[in-house]
């Protein structure tokens, strides 16, 4: 079962880069040097002016609906209030968050742990700072 899952989400990946007639698809790959910061010396990175996030586009499918990369930001607090727009899972290198949803629930997130947030989410979202791999898949690729 596990190797058929492997199969299916390589040949999703594969599936879904650009292709130019003949050439062959690859898998989007972070190794351990992109994932200890190296991925957001690509110059595809994008920063804040004042310095405090960078984003990073691992893959982007090819029918738009469905992204990956990393994010790095610094101190801050949002208030959402209209629902999230994307369902996103994240996994958090280091730091964390606390996300308080629009009912008062608190969810902590720390270094080493993953949470997905749905689309329709609100609430407030604080951090000391993170970093984190995202993945992102929206039904009609808004929001990526």
């Amino acid at each position: 079962m596990l190797r058929a899952k492997s199969l299916i989400a390589a040949g999703f990946l594969a599936a879904a880069l650009p292709v130019a007639a003949g050439e062959a698809i690859h898998p989007a790959e972070m190794s351990r040097e992109d994932l200890a910061g190296g991925l957001f010396d690509s110059p595809e990175t994008l920063v804040k002016e004042d310095g405090t996030v960078l984003d990073i586009t691992s893959l982007k499918s090819s029918d738009g609906k469905f992204a990956s990369g990393m994010y790095r930001a610094g101190p801050s607090r949002w208030e959402i209030e209209e629902p999230y727009g994307v369902d996103e899972f994240m996994y958090f290198l280091e730091g964390g968050v606390t996300l308080t949803s629009s009912d008062g629930t608190v969810t902590e997130i720390e270094a080493g742990e993953g949470v997905t947030i749905p689309k329709e989410w609100t609430g407030v979202w604080e951090t000391d700072g993170y970093t984190k791999i995202w993945v992102i898949y929206s039904a009609d690729g808004s929001g990526l």
